[in-house]
């Protein structure tokens, strides 16, 4: 069983397209088995029948062979009153055509009845029908009988008639079949959507079957319930991060009339300040899911010179390996804060040695961003780029754990990719790929 769902196809449509097709495979042989047999057979028959009664008219006064007629073919031929019939010695019968004649063992058996001895039947097709009979009474000659009503088409009109029903009833059931799976289809492309943080309009439940409208009422709920929460969460996030700012401005203006005796203090509060206010970006950054600008062609390999010359000042070195790109739709500003995050973790916790590199591959562009520090640990890799988590602690834990979730989202929303690997020479690679249109 399991060899057999192998060669079955895996969408619904196409199933249903060769459940369909198979049905009408089998309704069009049982017909023509049925029209075959109930009525071409006895047809045949018939035909057989009435022409055994003529042969049988031929002998049943005797053939008079004498001198007006020297054979028994020239005899037969003179009793023959029109062209019904036409008589062949084996020399004549072939020089007529007799080798491209099928032979028939039903058609012959039933004329051996009807002649009383065994007989041969064949039957040549071109103008005309030809039906070749080797009759009991003389097996030395053949006798011919054309049937003019019967043309050789080519194509049986049985044939031709079962072909245009069976074209028309599958292009029917290719078109009920695609009728109910355009629901589906774009139901599909409405859940991929949402997966990438886009919540389309309410899709329309007037078209398909009882049960795809039930689950597309449902799908509609469930995407308006997802809309709220995202914008509630979105609400709730944005205010504590506006909120956290107003104290923070306080403590900063406090620290800055500290007396010259708690100068180390300030320092240190100030430090502190610094990265509270570094937190909270990352949570305006990642609550905004960078839906702020339309994608537009831009150009990779500029938005990564833009970034290394703005981290020129950053103690190390930052070296360049750029590849000839296409320009590529993108939101600019999104794609440079990956850059910008990813050279940024590099240069915090690598060993001042930054590489950047950019390439083409088929039919999407990546670049990467590689370091010498530690690496991470292979088993939270995977953890990443959930929001909230330091898998870290070899490097050092710095910030809120939302960078990598900020750059999986940016690159999600690009439907492209991005990978973490520890390098070979130690270190860590992270690499995006996004595709060309």
């Amino acid at each position: 069983m399991k060899w057999f769902k192998k060669f079955l196809p895996a969408s619904a449509f196409s199933q249903t397209v060769l459940l369909i097709g198979s049905l009408l495979l089998v309704n069009q042989l049982v017909s023509y088995l049925s029209v075959a047999v109930y009525f071409i057979q006895p047809t045949y028959q018939q035909i057989n029948q009435l022409i055994a009664r003529q042969v049988n008219l031929l002998f049943v006064d005797g053939v008079d062979v004498g001198r007006e007629h020297l054979t028994m073919v020239d005899a037969l031929n003179a009793k023959v009153r029109d062209d019904a019939m036409e008589i062949y010695n084996q020399k004549q019968a072939r020089e007529a055509g007799i080798e491209r004649a099928t032979y028939y063992s039903l058609l012959s058996s039933q004329m051996s009845e009807h002649l009383g001895g065994k007989a041969e039947v064949r039957i040549a097709q071109g103008e005309n029908f030809e039906i070749w009979i080797k009759p009991p009474q003389a097996p030395s000659i053949w006798i011919k009988v054309p049937l003019t009503g019967f043309k050789d088409f080519g194509l049986s009109p049985l044939t031709l008639y079962l072909m245009v029903i069976g074209a028309l009833s599958v292009a029917g059931g290719w078109w009920f079949a695609r009728k109910q799976n355009r629901p589906l289809k774009r139901l599909q492309k409405a859940a991929l959507s949402v997966s990438h943080g886009d919540y389309p309009a309410p899709l329309p439940t007037d078209s398909g079957s009882t049960e795809i409208i039930e689950v597309t009422h449902a799908f509609n709920q469930m995407s308006h319930s997802m809309k709220q929460l995202e914008q509630d969460r979105a609400l709730l996030m944005a205010g504590i991060s506006h909120d956290l700012r107003t104290p923070l401005t306080r403590i900063r203006l406090a620290s800055e009339m500290m007396v010259e005796e708690d100068e180390y203090l300030k320092d240190g509060i100030a430090h502190d300040i610094e990265d509270m206010d570094a937190i909270i970006n990352q949570f305006i950054a990642y609550i905004r899911q960078d839906q702020e600008s339309n994608r537009e062609p831009a150009q990779l390999n500029d938005l990564i010179n833009d970034v290394a010359e703005a981290e020129a000042n950053r103690a190390g070195t930052i070296e360049l390996n750029l590849s000839t790109l296409p320009d590529i739709p993108m939101q600019a500003i999104a794609i440079k804060r990956v850059i910008s995050n990813l050279v940024e973790n590099a240069a915090r916790y690598g060993s001042g040695w930054t590489l950047i590199s950019s390439t083409l591959s088929d039919n999407k562009v990546g670049f990467s961003v590689e370091d010498n520090g530690p690496g991470i640990d292979a088993s939270e890799i995977d953890q990443l780029f959930q929001p909230f988590t330091q898998g870290d602690t070899a490097r050092g834990s710095v910030g809120s754990g939302l960078g990598l979730a900020i750059i999986k989202r940016i690159v999600d929303r690009h439907h492209g990719s991005v990978t973490l690997t520890n390098r070979p020479q130690g270190g860590l690679k992270a690499q995006v790929w996004l595709p060309l249109d």
